[in-house]
């Protein structure tokens, strides 16, 4: 115990007598240890925020009928395929014709408060349906029958069995996407039960928050295991969030490459100019008898100390750096990462190993004859 706390004693000595040239290797350990740090911690929440972000744009899995009806049942079977944390909507669709004063439009009835968490991106020009009776039309509708948000109108048609139907209903908004959803009207499935009588599903829309493989892999299971539904997954939205996730993560691991390899250099460097300060020491100790294992464990020692105390400096700061790029890039907190310390630690442990070897190695090869003699 005496042994090692002496040999603590004199790393930690050697490195206050050169604190100067060290404090310059702390530093550059530190900043490396930050970057890694944070850019890890970066690394690994990217696809829960990418995947919130990707989420404004939409569904990214459809649940359509195979054969069979697309039940209530079968689709509860289907979405629970999926975490419940991962689920950010699910909107199931029943479609009907319809007609307002003679003209013949489409009617889409749904889970209206699931239809605003899958689908985001729709511009409401009023408010969203929140009681019976209410319903958003698109921007085609609205422009044909000239229907402002506050307005009646009335739905006629005929139900499956052929009886006719009519119903009332108050226009809360006009929805505006740029696609086909403006010539539909939109109310909830109890409206549009009440109307033409109960029925099947047409088609669901689920806002899945996953990545493009996760996706593959369940919408495969759901196929082999839910009878009557077939998934189909949107290319538009699940390729490109794969190309955007797997591209922010090939520049965190060529940045986190060269900060590595940066700091492996200056690391490296101070350590040579240490060794050439002290060829004198060296020499003396090895003329006294100190073998060649002492001189590189001393060394060593300063560079693993050196690599611990940046590690442990930059784990803290890599944090509080991710924190602050994830505020402001996607408004939203990191959680801590436990295993971030020792990961942290490790790697600049055998960053600045790997710098002393180099050092170390000219360090052993001093002639303690020619050194002494002041050549």
């Amino acid at each position: 115990m005496k042994r090692r706390g002496f040999y603590l004693k004199m790393i930690v000595s050697s490195l206050i007598r050169r604190r100067s040239r060290m404090l310059t290797a702390l530093l550059a350990v530190a900043i490396g240890a930050t970057v890694l740090s944070g850019l890890v911690t970066v690394y690994y929440d990217i696809p829960r925020q990418m995947g919130r972000e990707f989420r404004s744009y939409g569904a990214n899995l459809i649940l359509v009928p195979s054969g069979a009806a697309l039940s209530e049942e079968a689709v509860d079977l289907a979405v629970g395929v999926f975490p419940s944390e991962s689920v950010v909507g699910v909107a199931p669709y029943r479609y009907a014709p319809a007609k307002i004063n003679e003209q013949p439009f489409m009617i889409a009835g749904t889970q209206l408060s699931e239809a605003k968490k899958a689908s985001p991106y729709w511009y409401v020009n009023g408010a969203w349906p929140d009681n019976p009776g209410e319903a958003l039309i698109g921007q085609e509708v609205a422009d044909a029958i000239r229907l402002p948000p506050g307005s009646e109108f009335t739905l006629t048609g005929s139900d499956a069995e052929g009886a006719g139907f009519t119903g009332s209903f108050t226009v809360s908004g006009i929805v505006q996407t740029g696609g086909s959803e403006e010539a539909f009207i939109f109310i909830s499935l109890e409206d549009l039960t009440a109307l033409i009588g109960d029925g099947a599903y047409d088609v669901v829309e689920c806002s899945i928050s996953a990545q493009e493989a996760e996706l593959r892999a369940a919408a495969e299971r759901i196929e082999e295991g839910v009878p009557g539904v077939a998934p189909r997954l949107v290319k538009r939205v699940t390729q490109s969030e794969g190309a955007v996730l797997s591209k922010l993560q090939a520049l965190v691991y060529l940045v986190t490459a060269i900060v590595l390899l940066l700091t492996m250099i200056c690391v490296a460097t101070t350590m040579t100019a240490v060794v050439t300060e002290r060829r004198r020491e060296i020499g003396l100790k090895k003329a006294l008898g100190a073998a060649d294992a002492s001189v590189i464990g001393e060394f060593l020692g300063e560079g693993v100390l050196l690599g611990a105390l940046g590690g442990l400096l930059g784990s803290g700061l890599g944090f509080a750096f991710a924190q602050i790029v994830s505020v402001n890039v996607f408004h939203s907190r990191i959680a801590w990462l436990p295993a971030l310390i020792p990961a942290t630690l490790a790697a600049s442990v055998a960053v600045t190993g790997i710098a002393c070897l180099a050092p170390v190695r000219s360090a052993t090869d001093v002639d303690p004859a020619v050194v002494l003699r002041g050549e």
